[in-house]
């Protein structure tokens, strides 16, 4: 018997439990930066070394953290169910938790790119994850964080309104739902399709859609998901 689809769409909230902090809250890695400075692109042309030196410090934070509960329990769910993962996450909890359908929407912390050819993607590892501005590939290019910047196109936007479209069960965990477009995703899912809502705190969406809401962080919320989903 063919699995139904479980499409999940994730957010800062899937990895805080892990320790990773968002520029949204207080204290941590982003408050000694302005936004502006080092996650848009006129932040990288204006100064390409400073938002190279940040990237680097969010690697370093990012190997010393490890996969929570929610991550172990999506992996869990594809016993069950064929479970495909939107991430508006940069990092790479999902992968290392075992999960094997993930799609990255805002890029990837672990991979940098050419400048001049965005086709070159390079997978960085924990040994050895630092960038600069004299960094070169191969071809003799400079590199850039692999990151979708504020101010730039989303390339994989499309196929994640493809998949979503093909959701049998709609699960939302951990994302306030304020950013886009990864917010509008939830008007691609088919009318009728069961929708979850994971967030320990209330979150601004569509009351027309029938959402079921779990008010608990990731870990527990997963939980409780899987419970409801095996009933």
């Amino acid at each position: 018997m063919e699995k139904k689809r479980l499409v999940v769409l994730t957010g800062a909230g899937m990895s805080a439990e892990s320790g990773i902090s968002t520029f949204r809250d207080s204290g941590g890695l982003w408050e000694q930066y302005n936004v502006e400075d080092v996650a848009s692109i006129e932040g990288w042309m204006r100064n390409p070394a400073l938002v190279q030196e940040f990237y680097n410090l969010r690697r370093k934070q990012l190997i010393t953290t490890s996969p929570n509960r929610g991550h172990y329990g999506l992996v869990a769910i594809e016993e069950h169910y064929d479970v495909h993962i939107i991430t508006q996450n940069v990092d790479n909890l999902h992968e290392r938790a075992g999960s094997s359908q993930v799609m990255h929407l805002h890029g990837e912390l672990m991979k940098v790119r050419s400048t001049r050819n965005e086709s070159r993607v390079y997978e960085l590892t924990p040994d050895n994850c630092e960038i600069t501005m004299e960094s070169r590939d191969e071809y003799g290019d400079t590199m850039r964080p692999h990151i979708v910047f504020f101010g730039e196109a989303v390339p994989m936007i499309e196929p994640a309104i493809e998949c979503t479209e093909k959701a049998d069960i709609f699960v939302v965990i951990g994302t306030s739902l304020n950013v886009y477009p990864a917010a509008g995703l939830l008007r691609f899912v088919r009318r009728g399709t069961p929708i979850y809502l994971i967030d320990p705190k209330p979150v601004n969406a569509p009351d027309n859609l029938g959402i079921r809401y779990i008010a608990k962080g990731a870990s527990e919320g997963v939980e409780e998901l899987t419970r409801l989903l095996l009933e």
